[in-house]
């Protein structure tokens, strides 16, 4: 869950970095169809999403030992 996460997060950077240069990734080309702010709206969600799986997988990982 941890690895899932950390790859959500730099997509999500990633995502961003890129888009100020005028490029996406291929997988993430999608998101800018409903908008600009849809975008920037999904682009957050992708980091915090990753942020939550990435701590809660940190967290479960250190209950198990």
């Amino acid at each position: 869950m941890k690895q899932f996460g950390i790859t959500l997060v730099l997509f999500g950077i990633g995502s961003f970095v890129l888009n100020l240069m005028h490029y996406e990734f291929r997988l993430l080309m999608w998101i800018d169809q409903w908008g600009r702010g849809a975008g920037i709206a999904i682009r957050v969600g992708l980091v915090v999403l990753g942020a939550a799986l990435f701590f809660f997988g940190l967290k479960r990982e250190k209950e198990a030992t």
